[in-house]
């Protein structure tokens, strides 16, 4: 969700993943973590670390899923619970249970009986508002679904498209948790009659459309109201100098789903070994406790301190819309393409 870290190829010019000296990390273009940290798995292993960044969570997957006979690389990060089946039916992953998994919070936990995938974080997808356009405009910002749809609210909103992005498709199956089979598209009627704007990815709608964040704010975006994260807040008082003393942006709480990203070995990895380390890796302590001031989510391991500000400024959402994965699994697909024809047409 927040800035990137650069590719840390082999300074020795030995960057494919057949060389056993390099671990190649395949991910959606939100992973970062801290240069120091990562240093001290290389020294620790005796791997580089190779990171190659593939677009929004969606277009990650379905492109890991196109090239599974010959990998980028030997992990794959960035997978979530709403796409987690797609790459389990597709074979993307080969099995392998992560040491310190045991140390795994059981609420994040899947694939339980094959570990094809080892939980990394976890964090919330909901609507942010722009605090100061509200103020500005004596209006209340929503705090609920059925808020959204309300003529105070008309054409202020921007969500990422469900069929090839993470956050639009964890909107999409948040209403669809709220208001059920028979309820769902009608419910997005009503937000397509009331604006709605949809746009391909997570970057284009945080930092170009809404109007809340430092890179919207430079893009001139007019939308005050977009489908992010919970978490979205700490990022904008932690990148900010001098830091404001609140965050300029604040979450919907009655708009929340709860997402899980995993991580997993590649079917037909060409290093085997060293991906499984970097896998032990990603739930270690160490990396766990790094993570949130890096991506801005949660760690999902028992007892990962997390930093004061991220407390602050991004609590997790008290009570998130969820979703059983073997739902989201039987009927993703079919909702995913009732609301393009809803929505896009």
């Amino acid at each position: 969700m927040a800035g990137t870290l650069a590719a840390c190829g082999s300074s020795d010019g030995g960057q494919g993943s057949g060389d056993s000296k390099t671990v190649t990390l395949v991910s959606h273009n939100s992973w970062a973590a801290s240069k120091g940290v990562i240093a001290a798995f290389e020294k620790q292993s005796g791997y580089k670390v190779n990171v190659l960044e593939d677009g929004d969570a969606g277009q990650a997957v379905n492109k890991a899923i196109l090239t599974k006979d010959n990998p980028q690389g030997d992990v794959f990060f960035g997978v979530d619970n709403t796409l987690l089946s797609r790459a389990l039916d597709n074979g993307l992953f080969q099995p392998y249970e992560a040491k310190g998994s045991d140390r795994i919070a059981p609420e994040y936990r899947a694939d339980q009986d094959k570990h094809r995938v080892t939980p990394v974080d976890t964090g919330d997808i909901c609507v942010n508002y722009d605090k100061k356009y509200f103020a500005d405009h004596k209006l209340d910002p929503p705090r609920s679904f059925d808020d959204l749809v309300k003529p105070q609210y008309k054409n202020l909103l921007v969500t990422e498209n469900a069929s090839t992005s993470s956050p639009g498709l964890g909107f999409l199956l948040g209403t669809a948790a709220k208001y059920g089979d028979g309820g769902w598209e009608g419910y997005w009627k009503k937000l397509k009659a009331n604006g709605v704007k949809v746009v391909d990815g997570w970057e284009q709608a945080y930092n170009e459309e809404f109007s809340g964040s430092a890179g919207g704010k430079k893009a001139k975006g007019d939308r005050p109201l977009v489908v992010s994260y919970a978490s979205s807040p700490p990022v904008e008082v932690v990148y900010t100098d001098p830091k404001p003393s609140t965050a300029p942006t604040g979450v919907a709480q009655g708009t929340c789903f709860r997402q899980v990203e995993y991580a997993g070995l590649l079917s037909n990895a060409k290093n085997t070994k060293g991906g499984k380390a970097f896998l032990d890796f990603l739930i270690s302590e160490r990396f766990q406790e790094d993570m949130p001031l890096n991506m801005y989510v949660y760690p999902v391991r028992e007892g990962a301190q997390v930093p004061p500000e991220f407390v602050k400024y991004g609590p997790q959402a008290k009570d998130p819309e969820t979703m059983d994965p073997a739902k989201i699994a039987d009927r993703r697909d079919q909702w995913v393409k009732s609301w393009t024809s809803l929505v896009l047409k």
